[in-house]
């Protein structure tokens, strides 16, 4: 009598395992997809509204600037070209990934939260839906505005584990590719979402303390590192206010140049 009680059930469990598995390639192939994303992607991934036409106006006009300084300050031609070169294409893209570190930092600074408040209100009984509307109404920023992207993606007929799963492309960090997958595999192949996202948030608070840990341990080796890669300046200074003509041999003497 239990044995074929137990056969359907180990054939429920079969599909749903594969569909776990077909879920999880194709996220895999979505990643690989994303690793070189376009200039507009990552004009979004740094929180700028700008269009790519303003981007390189801007970039046009930085570089610019930067060539006219460098010619007014005496150094010829070509280092005015290799100012004008450093400022058209290494500040902006520099100013671009320091603006996108920043914004993924707070947005990590925040997720634990809004799972732990997404977790608890599906225990409470809310739809999973709902539960994200009120992160993208109470959030700081960056987590209200990814949570209504989400949520304004889902109204226009996307189902909700496809937009849970384009937040990796806004913000492309692992901890967002977690909850991505979380939820689509929960759409998909159904069980307990409130429990998954519990141990996604204990996930999420654990690696947030390892990498503070890692950040904390690594802090002396940098402060030694900083002050050691000073130590020549600050030693040309004070020979320089103390004794200038000493050291004036390094720029004035032929030797001292090379």
């Amino acid at each position: 009598r239990s044995e074929p009680a137990a056969r359907p059930v180990r054939g429920a469990q079969k599909p749903r395992r594969e569909q776990i598995e077909g879920t999880l390639k194709e996220l895999e192939q979505r990643q690989k997809k994303a690793k070189r994303p376009p200039l507009s992607v990552r004009l979004g991934q740094a929180g700028l509204s700008w269009s790519k036409r303003q981007f390189i106006i801007i970039s046009a006009a930085i570089g610019f600037v930067a060539m006219v300084i460098g010619f007014l300050a005496g150094g010829g031609i070509l280092p005015a070209l290799a100012f004008g070169f450093a400022g058209g294409f290494g500040i902006p893209r520099w100013l671009l990934k320091f603006l996108k570190k920043r914004r993924e930092a707070k947005f990590l600074n925040g997720l634990p939260d809004a799972v732990d408040v997404i977790t608890r209100g599906i225990k409470a009984g809310l739809p999973l839906l709902d539960s994200m509307k009120l992160i993208a109404n109470e959030a700081p920023e960056p987590l209200r505005g990814e949570f209504r992207s989400m949520i304004e993606t889902q109204t226009i007929g996307i189902p909700l584990g496809e937009a849970c799963l384009k937040l990796y492309e806004r913000i492309p960090v692992a901890e967002a590719n977690f909850f991505g997958i979380v939820v689509s595999i929960q759409q998909r192949a159904g069980g307990n979402l409130s429990e998954a996202l519990g141990n996604l948030s204990r996930v999420l608070r654990d690696r947030k303390k390892m990498k503070a840990k890692i950040k904390a341990m690594s802090q002396e080796a940098k402060s030694s590192a900083a002050i050691i890669g000073a130590l020549p300046i600050i030693v040309m200074a004070l020979v320089w206010f103390t004794s200038p003509a000493y050291i004036e041999l390094l720029w004035t003497d032929s030797f001292g140049r090379v």
